[in-house]
């Protein structure tokens, strides 16, 4: 097996994910299917460039279809599932929960990141905090690799204190999405974290804007940190979707990040846009 998310995030190199939707349980047999099939496509060429994969869950609130079954039933062999993490909210009963993370693993899934989902839309969470959920997935199946959440938006020291609290449960963190044009916070996050000694790895997310849509821009601000004027100002001046999140990956690593994972890169072509990306990223370093 090649090596598990989180021994890479330990490692000397830099670790590149996606994260994936999984295509919305309201679609008929037929465009579900062939959004599966789009899906599987996407999985299998990213992961034969050593790209790992999030397969989100409920994502915004909306309800998705089930992503490790549809995984389980139609990848195969062929795919490295050491590169393949799916993602849990708490919106399912416990009962649910327990029994995905199980899954999980018998199915050859080394790691699982728990949320706790969107509080303001879809269905209730079954605990209050995800802490209480992966504490529960821990007790069940202690070998999977957890993964957490921070968001450098936050209190600083705050975010801090939850990611080093034995409470948090969990190996490793994903972060809110972060960008070059509102990088002071994510540069106090840093900088609590290395006062505190905190090791644990993160990775750092990072949004893949197709459109300067106003409206578009608005909605999404409902779920991130959107900084909507400047990135209306970025697109005014010839920037193109590549450069914006060329410049977001290249400003942070510039404060010292490693690894990252892209959102809301198109379905078709999407090692093929990544790659343009890191790319541009590559360009801009010169």
């Amino acid at each position: 097996m090649s090596q598990a998310l989180l021994d890479a995030l330990r490692g000397d190199d830099s670790v590149i994910a996606t994260e994936l939707r999984p295509p919305r349980a309201e679609l008929d047999s037929a465009d579900g299917m062939d959004a599966w099939i789009d899906t599987y496509h996407c999985v299998r060429s990213l992961t034969r460039q050593g790209v790992r994969v999030f397969l989100t869950d409920s994502a915004v609130g909306t309800q998705e279809e089930n992503n490790l079954r549809h995984l389980v039933t139609n990848l195969g062999r062929d795919v490295d599932r050491s590169h393949v993490v799916p993602f849990l909210t708490s919106k399912h009963s416990l009962e649910f929960c327990l029994s995905y993370a199980e899954q999980t693993w018998q199915h050859g899934f080394s790691s699982l990141v728990v949320l706790g989902g969107d509080k303001t839309v879809g269905r209730p969470r079954c605990v209050e905090h995800a802490w209480a959920l992966r504490r529960e997935i821990r007790s069940r199946e202690p070998r999977l690799a957890l993964g957490g959440w921070a968001n450098p938006y936050g209190n600083a020291s705050q975010q801090v204190d939850f990611i080093g609290d034995d409470t948090f449960t969990a190996e490793y963190f994903l972060t809110q999405i972060v960008s070059h044009l509102n990088p002071a916070p994510v540069a106090r996050f840093l900088d609590e974290l290395a006062r505190r000694g905190t090791d644990k790895p993160g990775m750092y997310g990072v949004f893949y804007y197709r459109s300067a849509n106003r409206k578009t821009l608005q909605t999404l601000s409902r779920f991130l940190p959107v900084p909507v004027e400047p990135l209306m100002a970025e697109f005014a001046a010839g920037a193109t979707p590549v450069d914006v999140c060329a410049r977001t990956i290249r400003a942070m690593r510039e404060l010292g990040i490693r690894h990252f994972y892209v959102s809301n890169l198109p379905l078709h072509g999407t090692a093929a846009t990544l790659n343009t990306i890191l790319e541009r990223v590559d360009a801009l370093a010169t």
